[in-house]
C-alpha cells in the first residue's frame, strides 16, 4: 500500500503501457527463475505493523502525517486514513533469533512512537479493529493526503459505480453501505514476511495457506465493529467488503474478488502465482517506472509487477524483492494487529513453525484437501475463531472430517516446534512463543474472546458506548505491560 505515484490521472494509453509492462515484467522473472542461484540465501523474517492512532477519549485522531515528520523514521510509513500509521520492520536472518529480536524492536518502535504521539495528544493502539469507532470517523475527510491514496479511491470508486455493501453476520449482524474504502481503514495488521527459496517455494506456500485458518483462529483480535459483535475476526469479511467494487450475482459468474484467498493450490513454483494476478486483475494504478534498470547489487527491479502486486490484497501473497540479487518471500496479511508485541510474534512463530512442519509432507496431505476445503476453513476460522470447526484430514487415514479447532491445535502444536526446531530456531526462543500460543489454548482465551468477555461485562453496569471505551482502556494498559493475552484478567 505504501508505494507512491506521480498522479492520480489515467489515459486508456497508459493502461495499455501498463499492461505491456507487465507482460514484460512476467517474462523477465521468468528468466530469473530459471536462474541458477537466483534467490538462494538464509532464510529471513520481517514483519509490517499497523496501528491506530487514538486521542485521549480513545476515539480516533487525524494526525498521522504530524507524527510520521516529527518522528523522522524512515521505518514509518502513512496508511490510508488518518488516524493509522504502519512500521516496516526491520528483517532478521533466521540465525539472528528473529522472533526476539522483531519483539524487541516491535516494543522499542512503539515506546518511542507513543512520546511522539502525546505531543500531538495522541495514543497508539495495536488492535485489529478498534471498538470505539463510529461512522462519522470515515468518509472522504479522513483519507490521508498522499496521490496514491487519492488515485486508489479513484479509480475502485469508477468500477464500482455506486456505494460499497457491507453485509456480516453474527451476534448482532452489520448491513451498510459506504460512499469511498476508507472502511479499509478500519483493519490493522500485523504482515509477516518470511523469504523462501525458490525451489521450495510452491511447496512453502501451499503449507502456509492450509495452515492459515488454524493461526487466523488462535489470532483473532476484532469481534466488533460500530458496536456491533460480528466475527473473532472481523478484518476478514469487511476487508474483503470494504473494497469490493464487483456487483455479484450469484446466478452468474464473477470475477474474484480483489481481497481473496487465492484460486488454488501452487502447482509448479511462484511464476504461475504471479501470473495468476496479472492475468486475472485489471490494473488500478497504471504507472511506468521511468526508469528500470537495476540498481548495484540487485537484480531486475520489476516495478509494474510490484506496484500491480500491491493492489491485489491476496492472504498470503506472493512477494518478488530485487535486493540482496532478488529473492522471493511469502507475505502472511491475514494476522490482526495486537494485542501485544509478544502475542503478535507468537502468532508469526506458530504459523512459520506449522507450515515448516508440514511442508515436508504437502504433497501427501494435499490430495486429502481439496482447495475449496481449505478456503472454507479459513472462513469458519475468522468467524468462529477457537469454537470453530474445521475439515481437516485424519493422520493415517483417507478421507477428512470436521473437527473441533482447538483439538487440531493441540494435535499440531509438536508439529510447530518440529518446524521451527528445522530452521534452526533455539529451544528457548521456540518455547517462549508456543507457550504463548498453549497459553490461549488452555485458557481458551485470545484477544476477541477477551473483548467480548469485557464487553459483556461492562454492559452490565453502564451504557454499551461506555463500556466500549473501558474496555478500550483496560486493553491499551494490559498491551503496554506485553503481557499475553492469555493472562489478561476477565
Amino acid at each position: 500500500m505504501g508505494i507512491e505515484i506521480d498522479r492520480t490521472e489515467f489515459s486508456a494509453a497508459d493502461f495499455t503501457r501498463f499492461r505491456s509492462a507487465l507482460q514484460e515484467n512476467l517474462t523477465t522473472l521468468g528468466q530469473l527463475l530459471a536462474s541458477p542461484g537466483f534467490g538462494v540465501g538464509a532464510g529471513s523474517l520481517g514483519a509490517e505493523l499497523e496501528m491506530y492512532i487514538v486521542d485521549e477519549q480513545g476515539l480516533p485522531l487525524h494526525a498521522n502525517q504530524e507524527i510520521e515528520q516529527a518522528a523522522a523514521d524512515p521505518q514509518l510509513t502513512l496508511e490510508l486514513n488518518r488516524y493509522n500509521l504502519e512500521y516496516n520492520l526491520s528483517p532478521y536472518a533466521l540465525s539472528e533469533q528473529p522472533f526476539l529480536a522483531t519483539e524487541q524492536e516491535i516494543l522499542a518502535k512503539v515506546a518511542g512512537l507513543r512520546d511522539v504521539a502525546a505531543s500531538f495528544g495522541g495514543r497508539i493502539v495495536p488492535i485489529g479493529i478498534l471498538p470505539t469507532l463510529r461512522q462519522s470517523d470515515f468518509g472522504a475527510h479522513c483519507i490521508t493526503d498522499r496521490r496514491r491514496y487519492h488515485a486508489l479511491v479513484r479509480q475502485m470508486l469508477r468500477r464500482r459505480g455506486g456505494k460499497f455493501r457491507i453485509d456480516i453476520n453474527g451476534e448482532s449482524p452489520l448491513k451498510l453501505d459506504m460512499e469511498d474504502i476508507t472502511l479499509e481503514g478500519a483493519n490493522t495488521s500485523f504482515q509477516v514476511h518470511y523469504r523462501v527459496q525458490p525451489e521450495q517455494f510452491a511447496d512453502t506456500f501451499n503449507a502456509f495457506q492450509l495452515v492459515t485458518p488454524l493461526a487466523v483462529a488462535i489470532a483473532a483480535n476484532s469481534p466488533t465493529l460500530f458496536g456491533h459483535r460480528l466475527w473473532h475476526e472481523t478484518r476478514v469479511p469487511l476487508f474483503k467488503q470494504s473494497i469490493d467494487t464487483r456487483y455479484v450475482d450469484r446466478y452468474s459468474w464473477n470475477e474474484p474478488p480483489r481481497v481473496n484467498f487465492g484460486q488454488g493450490w501452487a502447482r509448479r513454483d511462484a511464476l504461475e502465482l504471479f501470473a495468476e494476478v496479472v492475468r486475472i486483475y485489471p490494473p488500478l494504478l497504471p504507472i511506468c517506472a521511468a526508469d528500470d534498470a537495476a540498481r548495484p547489487g540487485c537484480a531486475a527491479p520489476l516495478s509494474e509487477l510490484r506496484l500491480h502486486q500491491s493492489t491485489v490484497w491476496l492472504w498470503n501473497r506472493p512477494v518478488y524483492d530485487d535486493a540482496d540479487g532478488g529473492h522471493l518471500r511469502i507475505e502472511a496479511r491475514a494476522l490482526p494487529a495486537g494485542p501485544t508485541a509478544v502475542d503478535m510474534v507468537a502468532n508469526a512463530a506458530f504459523l512459520i513453525g506449522l507450515a515448516e512442519g508440514i511442508r515436508a509432507h504437502i504433497n501427501e496431505i494435499l490430495p486429502a484437501i481439496p482447495f475449496g476445503i481449505a478456503e472454507y476453513n479459513f472462513y469458519r476460522a475468522a468467524q468462529y475463531g477457537l469454537d470453530a470447526r474445521l475439515v481437516w484430514p485424519q493422520p493415517g487415514q483417507s478421507g477428512y472430517r470436521e473437527q473441533a479447532i482447538a483439538d487440531i491445535l493441540e494435535n499440531l502444536l509438536p508439529l510447530a516446534r518440529s518446524g521451527l526446531a528445522s530452521i534452526g530456531i533455539a529451544s528457548d526462543e521456540r518455547e517462549r512463543y508456543l507457550q504463548v500460543i498453549e497459553g490461549r489454548l488452555e485458557r481458551r482465551q485470545t484477544g476477541a474472546t477477551w473483548q467480548r468477555g469485557r464487553l459483556a461485562a461492562l454492559e452490565q453496569r453502564v451504557s454499551a458506548g461506555e463500556a466500549q471505551h473501558a474496555m478500550l482502556e483496560e486493553f491499551m494498559t494490559h498491551s503496554e505491560q506485553n503481557l499475553p493475552v492469555s493472562e489478561w484478567p476477565t
